[in-house]
């Protein structure tokens, strides 16, 4: 580990930077080893009108870092042997059973489908190669999405590529068929309260309104238009691919156990360390994860999460090959919320870091900025050049 006083002061440099210098309107960080917190700060308002001042435990939309969280939860339904990563799903989950590809459009516009030949796996949901995408960010999708759809419809063979989508959606779905439970009671249960998460729920309490981080939208003139902060309603369904309301601290318990080998603070064992082996190990072979091109800008840049490398993508994560020179290891863990709050989980040198915004679009080119400021001062000492800034 590097001397935790140079890297305390260079963070909390950083972060405090990135309020006027690049005009974050808000950012809380953690930095922690398998068993100890060795930073942790916030800087900025919850928003404007309130006045009130952030803390490292204020509370955010964490949206797509529910993904891990899901993906923790089917892994230990395949510990119980309810489920097997390669089985169809549509034993479970009907709506997935004979899925159609889109292969294009004809000369009317109109979309052309044909039975898919393989079918859907857990394990293909678990990796993003069902062949479900987002419309944000896959051409195909963009375009069928005006269509009316009686089923999900996939934009590739299952296992053909990757493609991020609403995989874990249909993965939180399965947990919730096989389980008998909602998937808040499922993750209260089982993941949450046995690692002590008490602030993370998909269900937004009014006790905690005034922990809330405001959010924020980027302006065609590049200025930061807030949105009134107002108390989350109540979901009508639980999301496995996104939803969860979360803090630094909570999250960072979270990856503590995956450092841990599936065991929580106490000592219980939330997975079991073949299940942590399989989040920790690429799942796609040759595939490319990790880049995408936007097609909503006012939601979302293109994303590449390593620019001139190839990434692989395991059980719940994106997963680098190759060390970032300024900054994490090879083989260790990612991936992010819409809003712009980012993780990673470095394995190798035991440590994991968590850096929470909440503004849009997600990949904005002053997040990214900070991201690659922050994760060098996490690794004070290496040379090199991370993100492009």
């Amino acid at each position: 580990m590097p001397d935790t006083g140079i890297m305390k002061a260079m963070i909390g440099q950083v972060l405090r930077d990135s309020i006027g210098r690049r005009g974050i309107p808000a950012v809380a960080a953690m930095v922690a080893t398998p068993d100890e917190t060795t930073y942790a700060g916030a800087f900025g308002k919850l928003d404007s009108t309130s006045g009130i001042d952030l803390k490292f435990d204020s509370i955010f939309d964490i949206a797509s870092m529910t993904k891990a969280v899901t993906t923790a939860a089917v892994l230990q339904l395949v510990e119980q042997g309810k489920v097997k990563l390669s089985e169809p799903v549509s034993a479970y989950l009907p709506r997935l059973s004979k899925p159609e590809v889109l292969t294009g459009f004809d000369d009317t516009g109109q979309p052309v489908l044909r039975p898919a030949r393989k079918a859907i796996t857990l394990h293909h949901l678990l990796t993003h190669t069902s062949g479900l995408a987002y419309s944000i960010w896959d051409e195909g999708m963009s375009k069928f999405s005006s269509f009316r759809k009686s089923r999900p419809t996939l934009m590739f063979e299952p296992g053909a590529r990757w493609q991020y989508g609403p995989s874990l959606d249909w993965a939180g779905r399965l947990v919730e068929a096989v389980s008998g439970l909602t998937l808040e009671q499922y993750f209260q249960r089982n993941i949450f309260e046995p690692l002590g998460m008490k602030d993370t729920s998909f269900i937004f309490p009014a006790a905690k309104f005034g922990r809330l981080v405001g959010s924020s939208c980027r302006q065609p003139d590049g200025s930061l238009k807030e949105d009134a902060r107002t108390l989350p309603d109540p979901p009508k369904e639980y999301n496995g691919g996104g939803g969860l309301f979360s803090t630094a601290p909570d999250y960072v318990l979270f990856m503590q156990m995956i450092l841990r080998q599936g065991r929580g603070a106490d000592g219980g064992q939330i997975l079991q360390p073949k299940s942590v082996a399989a989040m920790t190990a690429n799942q796609i072979g040759s595939l490319s994860a990790g880049k995408l091109k936007t097609f909503r800008p006012g939601t979302s840049g293109d994303v590449d999460f390593h620019p001139g490398f190839t990434d692989g993508f395991t059980y719940g994560f994106l997963i680098n090959h190759e060390a970032f020179p300024d900054g994490r290891s090879a083989g260790s863990l990612t991936w992010a919320g819409i809003g712009n709050t980012f993780f990673w989980i470095d394995p190798k040198c035991s440590r994991c870091a968590v850096l929470m915004m909440q503004f849009m679009p997600f990949m904005d080119p002053q997040a990214i900025g900070l991201l690659g400021e922050f994760e060098k001062a996490v690794y004070p000492g290496r040379t090199g050049k991370v993100f492009a800034r």
